[in-house]
């Protein structure tokens, strides 16, 4: 059946197109763990020499902040806390180039792309 073999010329152009690349899921993190885990991740992708991150923080759909008056419902959702975050850490912030929503492929508004310096 040729739907069982893999195209390893179509693997290799795809991971040419992002060699430097780390993806990580945030979905089920509270505010506090995503922070701790961002963190986490850029430490390691700078010493592995990455060029950028991309997090999935999902819309927030889902989210209960509605029920809370006293959260806000914008920067409850890790789509925008997760940026806040960064840019508020002056040991990230001053590795980071841009934080940006994802392309539409890569996940559009329930992700975002963090470009890293060189070192």
């Amino acid at each position: 059946n040729p739907t069982d073999i893999t195209d390893k010329d179509k693997i290799q152009k795809d991971n040419k197109s992002r060699p430097h690349r780390f993806k990580f899921d945030l979905h089920g993190f509270t505010l506090s763990q995503a922070n701790e885990k961002v963190k986490e991740i850029i430490l390691l992708c700078l010493e592995k020499n990455y060029k950028e991150i991309l997090f999935i923080t999902g819309k927030g759909i889902h989210s209960n902040t509605e029920k809370d008056s006293y959260v806000s419902n914008e920067l409850s959702k890790l789509r925008y806390s997760v940026p806040e975050y960064i840019k508020s850490d002056l040991d990230l912030s001053k590795h980071i180039v841009s934080i940006s929503n994802a392309d539409k492929a890569d996940g559009g508004g329930g992700a975002i792309i963090i470009k890293l310096k060189k070192l």
